[in-house]
This record gives structure tokens, sequence and C-alpha cells, in this order.
């Protein structure tokens, strides 16, 4: 927030403030998980022989793919399960040149199992391998392959329990049950023929196949329709299925509110407000909702018919459920509860555009095509008719339950896919603005605020390139008549009741929601909870007969109003990236007194595990418009955009690390040595976008999800520069190895290295004296590893990453010229 008397100004954007440094890999390292050494006749000998085993049902498996048809590709699916509490080595199960391919990994009950696809006529590599470690000794005198053999428990074939990779508790309970099935198919060298084949054996198995499909760098996405009894049935035929999932439906959008009496105050906003005209170069708003109605008086002036979309041509674009009109309000005019009681003027800078992508509540029950698929459908519509329009895409359409647990879905891959704009090589990023879902059982809002803690962020919420929106609530004054026994649930300040939270995902996922906007609240008396208009949010009505306002609340409102401040940051500054925009509604997050009063049980001096605990509740909490728009004298933000090349590859040699950045910043260092120990403030937010390559390989294997990921640090006080790389090649060691060095603590950083880095988006608050602040001026941004460097075969390893470095100052406790001291220096900068 701009200090009070100060003159807004501008904040920093710099250039060529980064030097590109290539990485001198330390010495060290090594470890790595011991396997128990097992009775290396007994167990190989037992492994052997269930080897021997599966031939004959390698035989039945290919007598049934000709039968179906298949000409080539015949092989069996098998699975391998670990010994307790042992980590397979699954990633030395795969052989690609001869075509054995890992399919999928799974963690249960303590073990690991793996399921691979065996080429007809290479069942003798994995019997040599046993036979190796029966017969050989490596150098060491250690069996051959013992890493691998020791840890392998059982093979056997798979089974359809083998390629389901979705939550348990949502597989099918009975055979007859029919169901949409998401089938994730590997490329093999020929993504067009596997998935024609899969197709045709589908159809002749009597199977239901969606049209469309998805597609990722290993895997393609398609929908079929039928029973569990028919997949089991032709498991052993289908045998390029990699994965299997259960396909999602939409959640319940809220239905339109009972009439009541509305203040006509319409025209009276009319007249004072200013909307960009048709044309005009501003940024527009782009609602994958229900449609929008286009004839509401407030909505009609920012949106053409023109910019109006369907991703299915019989429903129209109008909006029947009434969901779309009501964000359509919020994203153009915010609450309008602030606007309608207030006498100045309302200047907008942005415009709307609708794509109706679901067409009633409960609109794809039994149709699972209303997800990733039509997602890029309804992308390309509005791109088509303006390709050269800046846009922010709203997104409050998710499925209804959380069992993915933060583990990247088609539907999130595709949201992912569509950020970094995989098709055309990152040449136009997309920002996406997505709803984290909502807790919805009135019955759960009473055990607040543990109900958010239990109840997960629901597809897509989970997707690492989008800013994903939580909700919290400054409503607490509940004005209905009849309730007099009402209490607001939420405190002012507080998590929303309705706010789903990433707190039950495993600690490597992203951090999420990234942001929490105004969602509402609700009310409780001792029967149980319930939502009030008096605590919702004032928007458009659909039905303009009926009447011209209603409420909402909830995800879905947080989604429309962090939209908005998308948009305006967009028409402040045009030239900034959608990374960046996304990046400065994260760095101009704040919690509020009443969320850490909620999360932090020592709130002036949490802990770091603390700190990341509040974060998946709140995300970085609150953002505030003025402090992502300008900066101050005491109070600025340096913005970088930049790019670094994260990997390389030699001639015959397996990809490495290549570059780091090094900013060297326009650093106010008189100033600050003069305030000596007055305590100041320095945030850093990293804000990129990652390539997605889903599949149910590892985590951290060379399968890994994220093409790559970055880090950023600040040198120390008392650190030479030399010194400093030296810290940064340790750091992208251990992270490339999953080991610890201790290069010593910086304990003023508020969540810490340990906990910033997840996702996409980083952000950390360093707070001391502002002596000790003076010499922090050079920040590296590294890489550390992803797909493009493990999977070399897709020959993805020499990709420049974009990203934007986001640096503040903050002194409000004292009135010093640091925006002058830093300007000063970047005028200097340019003429030389």
């Amino acid at each position: 927030m701009a200090e009070e008397g100060s003159q807004p100004k501008r904040h920093f954007i710099l250039s060529d403030t980064a030097t590109p440094e290539p990485f001198r890999r330390p010495g060290g390292g090594g470890g790595g998980q011991i396997v128990p050494h097992r009775d290396r006749q007994a167990h190989g000998g037992a492994l052997l022989q269930q080897v021997e085993g599966l031939k004959p049902e390698l035989e039945q498996a290919r007598a049934l793919q000709q039968e179906s048809g298949m000409e080539d590709g015949f092989g069996l699916q098998i699975e391998f399960e670990s010994f307790p509490d042992i980590e397979l080595a699954f990633e030395s199960l795969a052989a690609e040149r001869s075509g054995i391919e890992l399919l999928n990994v799974r963690h249960e009950e303590h073990k690991t199992l793996a399921s691979v696809f065996v080429p007809e006529g290479k069942l003798h590599i994995l019997e040599n391998k046993i036979k190796a470690y029966l017969e050989k000794d490596t150098a060491k005198g250690e069996p051959k392959h013992q890493k691998l053999i020791d840890a392998i428990r059982s093979i056997r074939v798979a089974s359809i329990r083998s390629l389901w990779t979705d939550a348990p508790e949502v597989f099918p309970s009975e055979a007859d049950e029919a169901l949409w099935w998401e089938v994730w198919l590997p490329v093999r060298g020929d993504r067009l023929g596997v998935v024609e084949q899969f197709r045709q054996l589908a159809q002749g198995l009597d199977f239901r196949v969606a049209k469309g499909q998805i597609e990722f760098p290993e895997r393609t996405v398609v929908l079929v329709y039928g029973t569990l009894e028919q997949m089991q049935r032709s498991v052993l035929t289908l045998n390029s299925i990699a994965e299997l999932r259960r396909a999602k439906e939409t959640a319940d959008f809220f239905d339109s509110l009972p009439p009541e009496e509305q203040p006509q105050w319409v025209d009276d906003l009319l007249q004072r407000m200013t909307v960009p005209g048709e044309g005009a170069a501003v940024p527009h708003i782009c609602l994958l909702d229900t449609g929008v109605n286009i004839a509401h008086p407030l909505l009609a002036p920012a949106i053409r018919a023109e910019d109006t979309h369907t991703v299915e041509p019989g429903w129209g674009t109008d909006d029947q459920e009434g969901h779309g009109t009501e964000m359509a309000g919020l994203a153009l005019l915010g609450d309008l509860t602030h606007i309608l009681d207030a006498s100045g003027p309302v200047e907008l800078g942005h415009r709307l555009e609708s794509v109706k992508l679901l067409n009633r509540n409960h609109g794809n029950a039994g149709d699972p095509q209303y997800h990733g698929y039509l997602t890029i459908q309804a992308v390309s519509r509005p791109e088509i008719t303006a390709p050269e329009r800046q846009r922010v895409f709203s997104m409050a359409i998710t499925a209804r339950d959380a069992r993915d647990r933060g583990r990247p879905s088609a539907w999130s891959a595709t949201l992912d896919r569509l950020a970094v704009d995989y098709e055309s090589q990152g040449e136009t990023s997309r920002l996406f603005v997505v709803s984290a879902g909502n807790v919805d059982d009135p019955a759960a809002w009473t055990e607040y605020p543990h109900s958010n803690t239990s109840d997960g962020i629901h597809d897509p919420g989970q997707a690492w390139n989008v800013l994903t929106v939580g909700a919290s609530t400054e409503l607490i004054h509940i004005t209905e008549p009849d309730a007099h026994d009402y209490q607001p649930i939420a405190p002012a300040g507080g998590l929303s009741p309705f706010s789903t939270t990433s707190q039950s995902w495993a600690p490597h996922l992203p951090l999420k929601p990234d942001v929490v906007f105004e969602g509402g609240n609700a009310g409780k008396d001792a029967l149980g909870a319930a939502w009030m208009h008096s605590l919702s949010l004032l928007t458009t009505n659909s039905d303009i007969g009926e009447r011209l306002f209603t409420t909402t609340r909830a995800t879905s409102a947080a989604t429309a109003l962090a939209a908005r401040m998308a948009a305006q940051l967009m028409a402040a500054y045009p030239e900034l990236r959608p990374e960046t925009i996304r990046g400065l509604m994260v760095h101009s997050a704040e919690w509020t007194p009443a969320m850490k009063q909620q999360f932090l049980s020592h709130p002036a001096n949490p802990s770091k595990s603390e700190v990341a605990f509040l974060v998946r509740h709140c995300g970085f909490g609150q953002p505030d418009l003025s402090r992502a728009l300008w900066s101050v004298e005491n109070s600025l933000t340096l913005i970088c955009e930049d790019s670094l090349q994260p990997f390389m590859r030699e001639q015959g040699k397996e990809p490495k690390l290549r570059d780091m950045n090094l900013h060297r910043l326009p650093w106010p260092l008189e100033e600050l040595e003069a305030l000596g120990e007055t305590e100041v403030e320095m945030r850093v937010t990293l804000s990129y976008f990652i390539e997605p390559n889903p599949s149910a390989r590892g985590v951290k294997s060379r399968y890994r999800y994220e093409s790559h990921g970055l880090r950023f640090d600040v040198k120390r006080p008392l650190e030479s520069e030399e010194e400093f790389r030296h810290r940064i090649n340790l750091a992208a060691r251990d992270a490339e190895e999953g080991t610890r060095t201790n290069t010593g603590n910086d304990s003023h950083w508020v969540l810490g290295t340990q906990n910033r880095h997840r996702g996409s988006v980083h952000s950390d608050i360093w707070r001391g004296p502002a002596a000790d602040l003076a010499s922090r001026g050079v920040l590296a941004v590294y890489p550390v590893s992803g797909w493009w460097k493990t999977r070399p075969k897709l020959e993805r390893y020499d990709q420049r990453a974009p990203y934007s470095l986001l640096i503040s100052i903050r002194a409000p406790e004292v009135d010093v010229e640091l925006y002058t001291a830093i300007e000063n220096r970047v005028a200097v900068m340019v003429e030389a």
C-alpha cells in the first residue's frame, strides 16, 4: 500500500541486470538407498521361476491381440512389487531401445508397485538381468543388478488394478458399473499410430470412445465409456494402456438465489461508468463458464456479441445457468455493494469475453468431455477471433472432489500446457486464473477452520502455471431480520469457510492456493450453518426480467475478482509477460492479522514450517492493487524479465546443468547503510512457467512432471561473489542428487529455502537490519533438474527458460529516499 502522503511512482522495469555464469560442479554427493541383500540363489531362483510363468501368459496375450485385428505391437504388461519400505529402482526396469517401457509407478502400503510393458521377444532381457544377478559380480564384489533385483519381491502379469493410478476409493465397485475411463496411452515413437490402434481395438470391444484427445510429451489421454467387467476382459488386448483413471465431473455451480427487492441504481451507475470502446487495445477478461447474458445493462457496454463463444454450437452463447453472468459482473466491476452506494466516477480499463464451457448445472454428468480437451477448444475460440488481444482467462469450474491430492491430472496438465504455450514453443504464454474449489457441505463449515485443512483443492487448481485463487472474507455483519441467533463463522480478515487448501498434499507439491480474494462468509447457530445474502457479494443477475442483481460467494467469486485485478495490472503495464503479472499479484499479497492468528501458534515469531502451513491455507495472502501497481519513496519494486538456458548436451554425453544468472541490481547501498539497525524488509518473487510431462512414473525420477525448476538466492552480507557462486553450485547439486550441504543458515527469511521452492512461483520475505540488506544487491537465479534434462530423447535440453524476478525493499517506518537513489543508479546504467 502506498504510504500516506507519498507520491505513487511506476515500478522499475530493468533490463540487462543478469550475467549468465556456467556451473562449476562441486565434488561430493553420492549416497542413495541401501537395499538389504537377499539369499542370492533362493531369491534369484524364485524370480526366475516367476518370469518363466509369464511366458504362457505372453502367448495368450498375443493370441488375443491377433484375434482382435492387431498386426504388430504385441506384448504383455507385467507388474513388479517391492519388499516393504524398500524403494524399487523402477527406472532400471525400462530398456527403451528394446521397447521395454515403464508405464506407471504406485506406492501402496509401504511398498512400490511398477507396471512395465514388455514387447514380444523381449522377456529374455529381464531374464538375463536375473541370471546376471545369480552368476556375476561387480568390481566391488556385489551381485550384478543387486539394488534392482534385491528390491523386487514378486513379478506377475499386470491386472486392471496395476494400471489404476487414480484414488483407490473411486475404483468401480461393481463389475457392471459403466463409467467414463480416462485412458493414458504411451507415444512409442508413433503417437497417431498408437492412438488409432487403441481406438479401433476399443470400438471393436464395444467401448464408446469420446472424440478428441489431449497430448503431452510422452502421453496421450483419450476417454472411453464401458463397464469394469469390459475393461477387465480387455486388459490383455488393450496392451498400450499406461494408466487408467476415472474421468471427472465438474463441481456444482451456485443456483440462482430467491428474489429480493433490490435498489434500482443501474442508471446512476451507468452514468458514472467509463468503458473502453469496442476495438480498444485493452486487456480482456475471457470467462470460461456458462455463458454471459450480454443484454444486462451493466455488462452490455463491455462485451460485444462477437466476443461471446461456445464450445458446442447447439448450446448458444447465452447464460441459462446464471453463474457466468454473476462472474462477469464481478470481473468487470467488482463487488457491486461497494460502488452502487458511491457517487464518484468508475473508470474501467478492460473489457470482457465469454466462452460457454458448461451448459448447465452438472452439465457434464455422464459425459467427460468438459475438461482438458474442451478447455483447449475454449481457449482457441477467442484467440482465432482476436489473435492480437491481450487477455486473462478466468475459470471457476472445478471437479467435484479433491482426490488428486495435488498430483497432476489431464485437466490440470492441459492448463499448464496452454499457459506455457507448449504448441508454439512458448511464443505467447497465457495467464489463467483458476478457482481452488469449495468446501460445499454446510455441516463441514461448523468445523471451521479444520474443515478447510482437510478438504483439498479441486482439479484443476493444482496446475503449476496458473494463479490458483482461494477465498478470504471481511464480511461479518449479518443483517437478515430472521437471523438474530446466527454468528459469522469466519472472523474479519480470516480464511473463508468455503475455501479449500493444499495442506493434505505431499510436501513436495506446489504451495496452493497462490492468493486469496473475498469469497464471502457463512453463519451458524446452535442447529448448524448456512450461507446468507448479507455475507455474500453483490453482482449481476442473468435473468434480468426477474431482477438485475443477485448475490454470489466462495472461490468462484474470489476468482473473478482476481481476474479483474490481473486485467488492471495488464492495463497499467501492457508490456509485462503473464508470468510477471502472476508474480506481481503474489508479490503484493499479505496475510491479515486474522490469518496469522488462525494458522500460526506464535504469530510474532513463527517457525518456517508454521509459515508453510499458513501458505497452504491462505496462499501468500490478499493481494493489494495499489502495492502491485505502484512504488513509493520508501517502498519500491524492481522487475526483471529475463531467461536462461538451464541445460546443455555435449556430443555423446548426457545433458547437464548449463547456466545460472547473477543479477547485479542498482542497489541503494549508502541509503541502507545509513539506516543502520533499522528493520527493513526485502521480498523476492520468482515466477516462471514449466512445460508439463504428466505420468505416474515417479515425482523425482527422470520421468518427473516439470520440464525444469528454477530457484533464487541472495548474496549474504559477509559473502564474496566467488563464495556466493560456490554456494549456488552446491545448492544446485543438492537439488539434483537429493543431498543437503550445510552452507550456513540465513534465519531472516520468513519461509526459507526448504519450503519456498514448490511449484513454479516462489516468494519469500527477508526481514532484518538495513545495514545487512545493504550488501545483498546480488541475486542468483539457477536451474534444477526436469524432464528437459532427464529425457534427452525428447530433445528439449537446449531450450531457454523465461522467468520474472521481482524484488521489493520496504522501510515503512522511516522517511528515506530509496526510490530516488535507485532511479539515479538506473539512469547511470542506461547512460553507460
